[in-house]
């Protein structure tokens, strides 16, 4: 989140485990200029620990290049890097990744005069190295509670993907098919070659969106958002 110094503040230092309010929360962030990112999630506070290139920097640039073509050709979807995220009064992440239908294309976000996201992105991911318990624990029960449609683990010292989508209110894993592919059930035509992001194949991760941008669930999904505008 933006964050902008204001001498009149004398508060307490922002520590993991302290159990805040989201104002609260909100209030010791903006003046904590040191911190690069915190985050709040059932009402206690997680301070980032800082990150390592190879197991978060690069599979992080890795998904931004896949969602990045996908959003860059599926106009009425927006992409964000690690954007804060307001869920609820306990839940402030700052997901590593975040696809979401736009607001004015019907979906479940919106911007907030302060311009933060507010609601559920359909789609989040998460690069989990040293935050691997609370991506795979709390969090995931945070997102699933408050209706995130998709969310994708990277772990990346175990170095797997795992992709669950809300079905009946509870997240169940998507399966590679038999050549390989994840196939989103919210977002046609986002279609992810897993093993090649995981071994750094990216052309054949771009191949493979790119024949999902080219699929005709992908254009029909396309006409549909134009008509939500």
């Amino acid at each position: 989140m933006v964050r902008e110094y204001s001498p009149q503040r004398h508060l307490p230092p922002l520590e993991s485990g302290d159990r805040l309010t989201r104002p609260e929360f909100e209030r010791r962030y903006a003046a904590a200029l040191h911190i690069k990112k915190a985050e709040l999630i059932e009402g206690i506070v997680y301070v980032a620990s800082p990150l390592r290139h190879e197991q978060h920097g690069k599979p992080h640039s890795r998904v931004i290049t896949w969602l990045g073509v996908y959003q860059s050709l599926t106009p009425g979807v927006d992409l964000s890097d690690a954007p804060t995220v307001r869920l609820d009064l306990d839940n402030e992440p700052q997901p590593d990744v975040v696809l979401f239908i736009e607001p004015d294309a019907g979906g479940q976000t919106r911007l907030s005069s302060d311009g933060y996201i507010e609601g559920s992105p359909e789609l989040i991911v998460e690069i989990a190295a040293s935050s691997v318990a609370i991506d795979t624990g709390s969090k995931k029960q945070v997102y699933r509670r408050n209706g995130v449609l998709e969310y994708v683990i990277w772990q990346s010292y175990e170095n797997k993907i795992e992709w669950f989508c809300l079905i009946d209110g509870d997240y169940r894993l998507l399966s590679p098919g038999a050549d390989g592919i994840i196939r989103s059930g919210v977002f046609p035509g986002l279609w992810l070659a897993v093993e090649a992001l995981l071994n750094n194949q990216m052309v054949r991760v771009l191949e493979v969106v790119q024949a999902g941008l080219k699929s005709p669930e992908h254009n029909a999904f396309v006409q549909h958002l134009k008509k939500q505008e």
